[in-house]
């Protein structure tokens, strides 16, 4: 891999990546919600979703289609809101579950495709994989680079590592939060904090 990229731009790209996946956003705060409601095995198809719709969203920026998301502002206006919409959607729906045996009744109903789906109205991940494709697949030292293909298939292995390590982190953590959320109004007062949280990711995403 070091062949590929050199020393300096590979620590520079895992740097960002890590620091992009693992900060709070739809993905992350979708995770902690589903594990936390409905437990580990429940978040795991949301959790391996996450890193094949960013492999998706590399490929297509590889190709081109990024460039069509910088160039054309109702394009990229309308992932915002698509995505802002269905974020707003999610904190309602969680905002309905109050307590752990009442989950089932008002399910998020998080499928693998339904979060592969997700990924492209991510604005946030456009953004990851638009900055990868033209910091460090097409370009190198800020001259053209001389294998781009090579380069864009161990930038999706190390963008796919930190999309799954930072989502499974995220489930683990909403996991071991569940048995404690069983009581009282806990689970009602956690399920608000992360709408709120989930709201104020998506009016964000609208300033980017």
């Amino acid at each position: 891999m070091v062949s590929i990229f050199n020393t300096q731009e590979l620590i520079a790209l895992i740097i960002f990546c890590a620091a992009m996946s693992f900060s709070p956003g739809p993905n992350t705060m979708l995770t902690t919600a589903i594990a936390a409601n409905e437990g580990f095995r429940r978040a795991i198809p949301f959790t391996l979703s996450v890193p094949f719709g960013w492999l998706l969203i590399m490929l297509a920026c590889g190709l081109g289609l990024g460039a069509l998301v910088t160039e054309i502002p109702s394009l990229r206006l309308a992932i915002k809101l698509m995505g802002c919409a269905y974020l707003i959607w999610l904190a309602f729906k969680l905002c309905q579950n109050k307590k752990l045996q009442e989950i089932y009744s008002a399910p998020l109903n998080m499928t693998f495709f339904k979060g592969i789906a997700l990924q492209f109205l991510n604005i946030k991940v456009w953004l990851l994989a638009i900055s990868v494709t033209g910091s460090w697949i097409l370009y190198s030292g800020g001259q053209p680079s001389s294998n781009p293909s090579s380069r864009l298939v161990f930038a999706c292995a190390i963008v796919m590592f930190f999309a799954f390590t930072s989502n499974l982190t995220y489930a683990i953590a909403g996991s071991l939060f569940r048995e404690w959320l069983g009581t009282g109004r806990r689970l009602q007062i956690f399920n608000y904090l992360l709408a709120f949280l989930l709201i104020a990711t998506a009016l964000w995403t609208l300033s980017i």
